[in-house]
């Protein structure tokens, strides 16, 4: 089986589709897919229908933006029901916050000299209501600030550079509990990418599990494979199921294809193990 349960599509920072998006999983041998747009649930109908047609198994979820520790994290929910009013009432929310900061984002460029930031940014949105760093960086990419997408993030979208803009996202207990009041599992996503000590992850892990959290993703496109072992390690310290998804945004933005991440390491309970 090839599980991957972590991707984008067009409903949130995504290139593809959903039905698209799950074309292209299919292709690559992909058996059980989920779809993990930030903070909405809009492509989960389109995606699942498109996976029936073409025989995958597919699995509703989201990606919620949280604040944590002074730094932002992701959860993925998976298996949630996507017309749970507890969990809708807290996406909307998230995402009213995330149009607030793009306004503030295309507010920093603009003064930085980058004109009409915004409405450039918005051209390459498909739902309007999820706008995110990476629709700016595509529309600076585009216009000859930067070679590429992540070159963008480097000069303009990160701390200490001129579009760069503090924000408050979720917190982890709300987002835990949304996925938890959906009937969802809630997983760590990409752990290695968030700059935390040891210490600080053994912290966020503990609060995490202390709080319902159910899960850890180890193997990922946004980690090296020597990483593999070690959240394997902490997967298993903390009793937490693996989980296993490839962050797919689209080509030439990913690190790795969809459906072509090695398998989980052994000896870990899976995030599907009862699936």
């Amino acid at each position: 089986m090839n599980f991957d349960l972590h991707c984008h599509s067009t409903a949130s920072d995504g290139l593809l589709k959903p039905s698209d998006l799950v074309s292209r999983a299919a292709d690559n041998g992909v058996t059980v897919l989920a779809l993990t747009d930030h903070d909405n649930v809009a492509g989960l109908a389109e995606a699942c229908a498109a996976a029936e047609s073409r025989g995958l198994r597919f699995v509703d979820g989201v990606e919620i933006s949280v604040s944590w520790g002074g730094i932002t994290i992701h959860v993925v929910g998976l298996q949630i029901d996507p017309r749970n009013a507890e969990l809708g009432e807290g996406l909307a929310a998230v995402r009213a916050s995330r149009t607030r900061r793009a306004k503030k984002i295309g507010e920093a460029l603009d003064a930085a000299g980058i004109r009409d930031s915004f409405a450039g940014a918005m051209a390459y949105v498909e739902n309007p209501e999820v706008i995110s760093r990476t629709h700016f960086a595509r529309f600076l990419a585009e216009t000859g600030r930067a070679p590429d997408v992540k070159t963008v993030f480097q000069r303009y979208l990160v701390q200490g550079k001129p579009g760069y803009v503090p924000h408050q996202w979720a917190a982890l207990g709300d987002a835990l509990a949304w996925i938890r009041a959906s009937g969802g599992v809630a997983v760590i996503a990409h752990p290695g990418r968030y700059r935390l000590s040891a210490a600080e992850m053994r912290a966020l892990l503990a609060e995490f599990k202390d709080r319902g959290g159910a899960g850890i993703e180890v193997v990922t496109g946004s980690h090296a494979p020597k990483q593999y072992s070690e959240y394997a390690r902490l997967a298993r310290e903390f009793g937490l199921l693996a989980s296993r998804g490839s962050d797919f945004h689209g080509a030439g933005e990913s690190k790795v294809n969809l459906g072509e991440l090695p398998q989980l390491p052994e000896n870990l309970r899976t995030v599907w193990h009862d699936w």
